[in-house]
């Protein structure tokens, strides 16, 4: 990559759980989630309601540090997760489990919701959709949750987002909703390391005129 070194400052960060001292007990120890005195500071009020969806919630956590870096207003995470189920971004299946988050429907709600312009990108190289990143630019990108141990091999690719908040010629800076520190919140990590986990696709978020 050629392009200059960006970075927004100060992108607020959120766990898809309550509070992200809890991941580490939530994804290592298999503590219930609703332990974390916390757990309900996303709108949840039933328990059983959130342990199956907080867990699910990667994209929507993203889009939350967005819209709140950019002072967009917002309903709690669970109100927007009612909406997002509207809009077709989640499908239940009849085997008790969910589709989502598609992109395509994201893109379609996002827009009407929050008058963001939201790029899907099918097919793209980790490289090319960080140069996209700009000053009213983030992206959500397809890696597998073991990113959270970038030292580690993983097995798989794809299934879990994060947030793209800077890159430089390297690599890129990047929130994980589901991610332990140091590979939590402002993380960085190079191209080469990103790319055993992702999943070679993604989307962009703009603000600004269509």
């Amino acid at each position: 990559m050629t392009e200059p070194a960006l970075r927004h400052a100060d992108v607020p960060y959120y766990t898809q759980w309550g509070s992200p001292e809890w991941v580490r007990e939530i994804v290592e120890l298999q503590r219930d989630p609703c332990g974390d005195p916390h757990w309900q500071r996303s709108g949840f009020a039933d328990p059983e309601h959130y342990r199956f969806w907080a867990k699910r919630l990667c994209g929507l956590t993203c889009l939350e540090s967005v819209l709140d870096y950019w002072r967009i207003a917002h309903a709690p995470r669970a109100a927007l997760l009612d909406d997002a189920l509207r809009h077709g971004v989640y499908r239940l299946r009849d085997d008790g489990g969910v589709d989502g988050l598609i992109y395509r429907p994201f893109a379609g709600w996002v827009g009407g919701a929050f008058g963001l312009r939201v790029g899907v990108l099918p097919q793209v190289s980790i490289e090319d959709i960080a140069a996209q990143l700009s000053a009213d630019t983030f992206a959500i990108v397809s890696v597998s949750s073991e990113i959270r141990y970038p030292e580690r091999l993983n097995r798989r690719r794809g299934g879990h987002l994060i947030l793209l908040h800077g890159r430089d010629r390297d690599g890129v800076w990047f929130h994980n909703p589901s991610g332990i520190a140091p590979y939590q919140a402002d993380a960085y990590l190079p191209f080469a390391t990103i790319e055993r986990f992702y999943a070679g696709r993604g989307m962009t978020l703009s603000r600004g005129a269509r």
